[in-house]
């Protein structure tokens, strides 16, 4: 009786490790060799933060997250509707531009990416050069002004500023560059002045202002109320005091968001896992980067224009934050 049931323990125990060692290679099978997250320029904030993003997500999920330097938002959505990336970083304004087929996207919707997570503040920042003699926007008229990457999320948001003003691209010396080659231009007086949309600070800018002096322009209240009208992605910000070298007192302006976007081909269980260490993780990202103290469950969620991964969905429902 008793080698009865040894053995049927045994076959018990030989088939609870079957069944889990099946489980574990179907998960296997379903999760990529590699998740590839696009970022930006690499002394920009998507490429920083994502960086430490990536770095937690690999040590607490086992996933291997690599991080690549690319050019901005709408380049992003391509890499991933391309299949060339699983991850990417990219302003709201962008993804809801993709995901309807308007303005930077010309009618044509982009397919195969969902929302994960709004992450933190993406800050429109007008940084000009002192003997320029500009002393706010309006003054930019005639002005060489790098605007951001050719088709970056940057460029748009420069041109909806700039429109509030009335001035248009032709009303300038447009030049597209990255933030770090347009901190360079502004260092080296080949350009008055330069867009820069991302978190504040941003590395190219407090590099720039550590050997030179600047000028952060302001968006002022009348101004700012007309574009948040017209587009309501939009919301007011601050770039505090000491921000950057020079700047001493708060300078008003707007803001976007940063988002995290997925492949909709990314597994559900994948994705979940994903969104859950994320959230759940802002003060181990905040250690590296300063933007991970931002990450909140409700901010996740809100300012997301498109359907979220059922992955992240799941996530949010169970924690309350999603109905």
């Amino acid at each position: 009786m008793k080698l009865e049931k040894l053995m049927l323990a045994a076959a018990l125990t030989a088939g609870i490790f079957y069944c889990g060692c099946k489980k574990g290679e179907q998960a296997a099978s379903e999760t990529p060799a590699t998740v590839r997250m696009a970022t930006g320029g690499n002394t920009g904030t998507y490429y920083s933060f994502g960086s430490a993003v990536g770095q937690v997500l690999r040590e607490k999920t086992g996933i291997p997250v690599v991080v690549q330097s690319t050019g901005a938002s709408k380049a992003n959505i391509q890499l991933i509707a391309e299949g060339e990336v699983e991850l990417a970083i990219v302003q709201n304004d962008v993804m809801d531009y993709a995901y309807r087929g308007v303005d930077l996207f010309n009618g044509e919707k982009v397919e195969g990416f969902r929302a994960m997570a709004a992450l933190y503040a993406e800050v429109c920042q007008i940084i000009a050069d002192p003997d320029s003699g500009i002393a706010g926007i309006a003054d930019l008229k005639g002005k060489s002004v790098c605007v951001g990457d050719a088709g970056s999320g940057t460029e748009f948001n420069t041109r909806q500023i700039l429109e509030a003003y009335g001035i248009s691209f032709d009303d300038i010396k447009r030049q597209n560059l990255s933030f770090s080659a347009s901190a360079d231009a502004l260092r080296d007086g080949k350009i008055d002045a330069l867009f820069c949309v991302a978190g504040a600070p941003t590395t190219a800018i407090v590099d720039l202002a550590i050997g030179k002096s600047i000028k952060v322009l302001e968006i002022d209240d009348d101004h700012a109320e007309n574009i948040i009208k017209e587009y309501p992605f939009y919301s007011q910000y601050s770039i505090p005091a000491g921000s950057y070298k020079g700047v001493d007192q708060d300078v008003k302006t707007l803001a976007v968001k940063a988002t995290i976007i997925v492949s909709e081909k990314l597994p559900e269980d994948t994705v979940y896992l994903l969104t859950k260490t994320l959230i759940e993780s802002g003060d181990e990202i905040a250690q590296v980067h300063a933007k991970g103290a931002e990450i909140s469950p409700s901010y996740a969620v809100s300012g997301i224009s498109i359907p979220f991964h059922p992955g992240a969905e799941k996530y949010y429902r169970e924690i309350g934050v999603r109905q």
